[in-house]
């Protein structure tokens, strides 16, 4: 009577050891997958996070463009000639400035660029930086000579061009008009419009781009009224 030889032949190996290979393969295919999935979804949320903070910002900022107080720019004594023109957008594609004065929305803590006191009633005075002690029924509006340029792929800001924002594929400023100055309603956006006295809102477009190319260009829009008429 023949006896079988137990254990496992050298086929029945060379099969096992392909069936973990090709095991292993996928289970490294499957953990590389997810790793790129995440990976690509964590940039996403960090430029999200990044265009939310500094639209939200900007957002602040343009709501308060032209807020002089409660008398026209025209009746401000002493009024710096920035006062008449309170937003431009400038320079070519790639290397842009956007400017604007602002009243000041609390953010900086720092010394206002200029103060403009008032009774409300009669008169209006600018002063730089800050101006002394108010006199009874007067009130002072702070103001802010706020500057973002776009340029080298990056958002910055303030007279020392700190950089906001890095990584910024594109960033387009627009501006809503009214049909007239009389007009309520925004027809068209602009980006070099002939009147001030006819812009209602602004629009901006921000593209952030991931240095590692894990995702697609975002891109970000966000659209402010005014709370002033200009001009």
């Amino acid at each position: 009577m023949t006896r079988r030889n137990a254990g496992f032949g050298l086929i029945e190996l060379l099969i096992a050891l392909g069936l973990g290979v090709l095991l292993m393969s996928g289970a490294t295919q499957v953990f590389l997958s997810a790793r790129e999935t995440y990976l690509a979804q964590y940039a996403a949320a960090i430029a999200q996070e990044d265009a939310r903070f500094v639209l939200s910002k900007i957002a602040q900022e343009i709501r308060m463009i032209g807020m002089f107080g409660c008398l026209s720019a025209d009746s401000i004594i002493n009024a710096p000639a920035v006062f008449q023109t309170p937003v431009s957008w400038q320079g070519a594609a790639g290397s842009r400035s956007w400017r604007f004065v602002s009243g000041d929305v609390g953010l900086q803590g720092t010394r206002p660029d200029w103060t403009v006191v008032s009774d409300c009633k009669r008169y209006a005075q600018a002063y730089a930086g800050q101006p002394g002690p108010l006199e009874p029924g007067e009130t002072a509006f702070a103001l802010r000579n706020v500057v973002y340029w776009f340029e080298n792929g990056q958002l910055k800001t303030g007279p020392g061009k700190a950089v906001l924002l890095d990584n910024v594929a594109a960033f387009e400023v627009t501006f809503g008009v009214a049909s007239s100055a009389a007009g309520a309603s925004v027809q068209r956006y602009e980006q070099s419009p002939s009147s001030l006295a006819s812009i209602r809102s602004l629009k901006i477009a921000l593209t952030l781009r991931d240095p590692k190319a894990r995702v697609k260009d975002q891109t970000y829009h966000l659209v402010v009224a005014l709370r002033n008429r200009l001009g």
